[in-house]
């Protein structure tokens, strides 16, 4: 079962439990899934799906500083289970000491010396990290990796 089926699945299973805030939540990702199909024009995968997540997801994360700023704590608490939600689709995370075997492997391999070589450090961490590491952490790593 691919990742929309589950997700399609779960709405269903929310739909009959009677669970308005799990439905409302999952439809929303629904949403999204389908307006990326409609912009890209093809069926997503579910290396895109997972794209789609990580976008609600920073959204999301964005939203409950604001509303918490703002005393917004009813608003934020939505948010904060449609994160909740959403991570539930989202694949096991790496651990740090996995994260930081993988991107010494991948500097390896792309031959990099220096803050030149970055992108192409980055480019071929994002295919495999997707989803499992917060990208901006990563980044921060490699830069560290390059300034020692």
């Amino acid at each position: 079962m691919n990742l929309k089926e589950k997700i399609a699945e779960d709405m269903k299973a929310a739909m009959r439990a009677g669970d308005t805030r799990r439905r409302d939540a999952v439809r929303l990702l629904q949403a999204a899934i389908k307006q990326r199909e409609v912009d890209t024009r093809a069926v997503q995968s579910d290396s895109e799906v997972i794209a789609v997540i990580e976008k609600m997801l920073k959204q999301r994360r964005d939203s409950i500083a604001q509303y918490e700023a703002a005393q917004r704590l009813d608003l934020a608490d939505i948010e904060k289970y449609e994160v909740q939600v959403l991570h539930a689709y989202m694949p096991q995370a790496l651990s740090d000491a996995e994260v930081k075997s993988l991107v010494d492997e991948v500097i390896l391999a792309t031959d990099a010396k220096g803050q030149k070589d970055m992108g192409k450090v980055m480019a071929a961490l994002k295919s495999k990290l997707a989803g499992r590491a917060d990208m901006a952490k990563v980044s921060a790593l490699v830069k560290e990796k390059f300034s020692s």
